[in-house]
């Protein structure tokens, strides 16, 4: 096992790229291309970027990866936001969304905060 599956955020933001798999299969057609293939790209890059950042030389590059699964989970909610006002979404579809980023959001804070503290001796 990598480093990276152990970790609750990690495991959290495969969670939500489930969800958002599932959620967006019965968008309207015509938002396979658009909508559709975005929010999925946004969820599958959270993940994507704590993986790859885990296997970068150092903790700071490892951080900067995990600004960028922040901002894919920033893009996430502005599209979840959208297909809501659009009614491709329930609002307790978004409602769970949100809640599980929120969760992620704190958790990618917290593990960037972690990355970047000096070293104690």
């Amino acid at each position: 096992m990598f480093g990276f599956e152990q970790l609750d955020v990690w495991q959290k933001s495969i969670e939500l790229t489930d969800c958002v798999y599932s959620f967006t299969r019965p968008f309207p057609s015509d938002e396979r291309f658009g909508l559709t293939s975005q929010m999925r790209r946004s969820s599958v890059s959270v993940a994507s970027n704590i993986a790859e950042g885990s296997g970068r030389a150092s903790k700071t590059d490892f951080a900067r990866f995990v600004e960028f699964s922040y901002s894919s989970l920033m893009e996430l909610i502005a599209q979840t936001t959208i297909a809501t006002r659009q009614g491709f979404l329930s609002q307790p579809v978004f409602d769970n969304a949100y809640q599980k980023s929120e969760e992620i959001a704190r958790m990618l804070s917290g593990l960037r905060s972690s990355l970047l503290a000096p070293e104690k001796l």
